[in-house]
């Protein structure tokens, strides 16, 4: 089991770096570089090196004196949370060290820019593979989709059963997962990951996340707990069978939301109709049910249902058997009356709900957006 230190507690185990008027402590064991190498190491940051943009920023590649290629996080500067993502995203990750995470080389404060440095990995994010069609270069054929899913699977549960505190990440989604050479995952960018001490059943907080991957009774009540994670990871092993995102306005009504596809096929017993068209049906029929029952089984409206990741592993790998019982996914019913809208993915604030009916309209809204929601206490 990792333990995970009291970054704010030890005062020797870190040094500070001075922004302004403000000491950004910074854990001991992280390297810091300095703005220049950075810049150069990226040609100062020239859009050919961009590998990418998440929700706090870009991502560029860079190239080290020594020769080691990097993956450099730039956050945003205009963000008011960038500094508060940036400490936890560097506190969370510095101190964690697992095959299905990414690794953290440095990091680097320079005025209002901050930068994290993480190991390059070779083929960008599962998102782009998945979803990318002609701009991706990578087909996943089944064996590598089921091999994503359990790596995805271990990462999880390394943050949620074998660290301490347990970590819950709040953010698992498709381009948050990257892949390496060999197409392993990587789950990554932990800019929105909570301590969860171990005697409390949840965490009350405001919304943060993505919407389309978000658990109900966390988008609507801001109940956080891990089973959040599992959540997400349910509509995220529904992506990778299916090779579609979550929400998809182009297609007929009946069709746009991923989950609402999924259930419906399972209650006419007809799942394996999902499984992504681009494999030809080189696929184990048996297996994809197996995992598109799992994805389900995360999906369930009420969280105590839902089974912890460690289960998960196991029914991933064939090692327990599934329940044959599984209650429908939560969400479903919020969406339903808002499929004739169109909504653009754009960026929302959520605030706290008034009431719990003005709540489940906020969420039906911002569901079909697919789109970050960040909202954290001042």
């Amino acid at each position: 089991m990792t333990c995970f230190p009291a970054f704010w507690r030890n005062k020797k185990s870190r040094s500070k770096i001075v922004q302004h008027d403000k000491d950004i402590p910074i854990i001991s064991n992280v390297k810091i570089y300095s703005s220049k190498e950075l810049r150069k190491a990226t040609k100062n940051f020239c859009s050919g090196q961009k590998l990418g943009q998440g929700s706090f920023g870009c991502v560029y590649m860079g190239k080290l004196r020594n020769g080691q290629k990097v993956a450099i996080k730039v956050l945003s500067s205009e963000s008011r949370q960038g500094t508060r993502e940036f400490l936890n995203e560097l506190s969370l990750i510095s101190n964690i060290n697992h095959h299905n995470l990414v690794k953290l080389h440095g990091c680097c404060v320079d005025g209002d820019q901050k930068m994290l440095v993480y190991n390059y990995l070779e083929n960008n994010s599962l998102a782009q593979s998945l979803f990318g069609n002609a701009h991706s270069s990578i087909r996943l054929d089944w064996k590598t989709r089921v091999k994503i899913s359990i790596g995805v699977a271990n990462g999880l549960k390394y943050l949620h059963e074998e660290v301490r505190p347990v970590i819950v990440h709040r953010d698992i989604k498709a381009s948050n997962i990257l892949l390496d050479k060999d197409l392993s995952p990587k789950i990554s960018d932990f800019g929105l990951a909570k301590l969860f001490p171990g005697n409390m059943t949840h965490i009350s907080t405001r919304v943060a996340g993505t919407l389309g991957y978000l658990a109900p009774e966390y988008a609507i009540r801001g109940q956080l707990t891990k089973k959040a994670d599992v959540y997400s990871f349910g509509v995220l092993l529904l992506e990778i069978v299916s090779g579609r995102f979550h929400t998809d306005p182009t297609l007929p009504l009946q069709d746009q939301f991923l989950l609402e596809r999924a259930w419906a096929l399972h209650e006419s017993g007809d799942l394996e109709s999902l499984v992504d068209n681009s494999l030809k049906g080189v696929f184990d029929t048996e297996e994809a049910q197996r995992l598109l029952k799992i994805g389900l089984m995360c999906t369930q409206d009420t969280p105590k249902i839902r089974p912890s990741m460690s289960m998960i592993v196991k029914m991933l790998k064939g090692e327990c058997a599934i329940g044959d019982k599984i209650m429908r996914p939560g969400l479903i019913t919020d969406v339903m009356d808002l499929k004739i809208r169109t909504v653009e993915p754009v960026q929302f604030s959520v605030s706290p709900p008034k009431s719990p009916s003005e709540s489940n309209s906020q969420v039906s809204t911002l569901a079909l957006a697919g789109s970050t929601v960040v909202e954290e206490s001042p």
